[in-house]
């Protein structure tokens, strides 16, 4: 089970931010990846998150652009456990996040480092579900084609 202080919760999210994963400062050669831009009202948050879909998988995701601290490490944690996932799991990881921001019953467990934004104060809630509406969008995206 996963427990993480308020220190360590800090530690994560910076260092997700210093040290974004999949995190690039001009994305190229992306003609197989399927690009969402998300963006926030409230903040500097603009990114463009690419997936990389094969047979229902999620092979490969990275992202660029400018983002607050929330925005960017809740994006380098959520892709980082979005690799080699399926569509079903990925969608599944969503709805336990954003029933996390929210405030409503999910599953620590499935969330791992991502429960560091579990009690995230309400004017931030946006920015952590930076990444959520991209995966959203994807996975929208994805249920028409089929």
């Amino acid at each position: 089970k996963m427990f993480f202080d308020e220190k360590l919760k800090r530690e994560i999210i910076l260092d997700s931010y210093q040290n974004p994963y999949n995190k690039k400062e001009k994305v190229t050669n992306k003609e197989d990846y399927i690009k969402i831009n998300t963006s926030s009202e409230s903040c500097i948050d603009d990114l463009n998150i690419y997936f990389k879909v094969e047979n229902s998988t999620i092979k490969d995701v990275c992202f660029e652009g400018e983002a607050c601290a929330i925005s960017t490490s809740a994006t380098s944690i959520m892709i980082k456990k979005l690799v080699g996932k399926s569509i079903n799991k990925a969608k599944e990881l969503l709805i336990n996040y954003q029933n996390m921001i929210s405030e409503k019953s999910y599953d620590k467990n499935l969330l791992e480092e991502l429960n560091v934004y579990d009690n995230i104060q309400p004017n931030r809630k946006g920015c952590a579900l930076i990444p959520a509406k991209a995966l959203e969008r994807l996975i929208k995206e994805l249920e028409n084609e089929n």
